[in-house]
């Protein structure tokens, strides 16, 4: 199951895994995605730190961590094929994975339904 932030990032944990991305409303946003800057491996981050920067043809967006972890995969993908966040954001678009979450870090996430509800305003 995949949970939203207000900030437009989207997680889906499994296990104490967290698969981190931006969201499609986010990604169509943004325009044209020409480089995604992907975080280091086994870095932490804190709730709220900046851990990635996706630029487009518009503009160059931070992305917010949107748990505490540490990063245990990137999306490598990513250095050769920006465009896969425009063509699937919530799927092969994915950023990184970060490990150490626990579903009490998902306090406050809203669920699609809920995050299409804040999207209408």
């Amino acid at each position: 199951m995949k949970y939203f932030t207000k900030e437009h990032e989207w997680l889906e944990l499994a296990g104490d895994v967290a698969t981190i991305g931006i969201s499609k409303h986010a990604a169509d946003e943004l325009g044209d995605i020409t480089f995604v800057e992907l975080p280091e491996e086994d870095a932490s981050f804190s709730k709220g730190d900046v851990f990635s920067v996706v630029e487009s043809v518009k503009a160059a967006s931070d992305i917010y961590s949107p748990v505490n972890g540490t990063i245990s995969a990137i999306n490598e993908e990513l250095e050769d094929s920006p465009e896969l966040v425009n063509e699937d954001a919530e799927g092969k678009g994915w950023i990184c994975k970060m490990s150490g979450v626990s579903e009490a870090d998902l306090e406050g996430f809203m669920t699609a339904e809920q995050y299409s509800a804040f999207l209408a305003g």
